[in-house]
């Protein structure tokens, strides 16, 4: 199959060069060509604008950073409404607002097209394993579809519904991981303050009911100074505000994911760590 895919980021990067591995011809484009070049020496073709993308593929995918670029690359003038031809499948992978999910998909209906979001979790190593977790809401039919496409990514596929439940999905999954995060980082400066053996630390709460993929996969990086991003720290930031906003139009309140917000506030605008990793929260203690 021919696919389109702007944004070669860390999980970009991943989820592209996947698709070559499962045989796909995928054309490229990101903001920063210098980003594009491990798919590009890959494989993949490069085009010179989303717009361009768009017009020789009749799948397009977008994995970008924040809300308005997600906009921005579907509806400017030389974005992806602009080159997709009617019956095409445009699918956003980006963590995004659920209202910017229905906006994009009433637009993708009015130009003949399917609409799916299909926000992903598993970090850069889901993405680069294949191994991600895919939540989507959108068109039913396109999502029947893009099933073989997702299988070639991840390990688990789900449908929830209507353009906008695939947002609201990974809210309920980053409400989630913002409470392994501070429990992993908080667990981790208590150890140290009791003079443990954190290597062995892990190791035994690993075997317990303790154990969650954060801990299992960050807690690793943190003992050997790794802050590379698997996720960026201003990203999660971005997803936390997200899922307050929605809490907040559903008159729900979340002290615990008020408190995570605070926290990455602090690493992100205090401390100017956003492009490290969320593991990079300990840096902050």
């Amino acid at each position: 199959m021919k696919i389109g895919f702007v944004g070669t980021g860390v999980m970009g990067t991943g989820i592209v060069m996947n698709l070559l591995a499962s045989g796909h011809e995928v054309i490229v484009y990101n903001r920063t060509r210098a980003h594009a070049q491990t798919v590009l020496d890959a494989g993949a073709t490069w085009a010179d604008s989303p717009k361009a993308v768009a017009a020789q593929a009749t799948l397009i995918m977008t994995m970008v950073g924040y809300p308005q670029d997600v906009e921005a690359v579907y509806t400017q003038a030389d974005g992806i409404f602009a080159g997709a031809e009617p019956g095409s499948i445009v699918v956003d992978m980006t963590t995004s607002t659920p209202a910017l999910a229905v906006k994009l998909t009433q637009e993708a209906h009015d130009r003949g097209l399917e609409s799916l979001d299909a926000p992903v979790s598993g970090g850069d190593i889901g993405a680069k394993n294949a191994t991600l977790t895919v939540m989507v809401g959108g068109d039913r039919s396109a999502y029947d579809q893009m099933i073989p496409v997702f299988q070639q990514i991840g390990q688990r596929v789900n449908y929830f519904g209507a353009a906008g439940k695939g947002q609201h999905t990974k809210m309920a999954n980053q409400i989630m991981i913002a409470g392994t995060m501070t429990g992993l980082t908080e667990m981790l400066v208590y150890a140290k303050a009791a003079e443990l053996d954190l290597p062995q630390v892990l190791a035994t709460l690993s075997s317990g009911g303790a154990d969650n993929w954060s801990m299992d996969n960050y807690v690793p990086r943190i003992l050997r100074g790794d802050y590379t991003p698997g996720f960026f720290a201003k990203h999660f930031l971005k997803d936390l505000r997200i899922a307050l906003d929605e809490a907040d139009r559903m008159d729900l309140r979340l002290p615990a994911t008020q408190q995570a917000k605070q926290l990455y506030e602090t690493m992100v605008d205090d401390f100017h760590l956003g492009d490290d990793g969320t593991q990079a929260l300990i840096k902050t203690y």
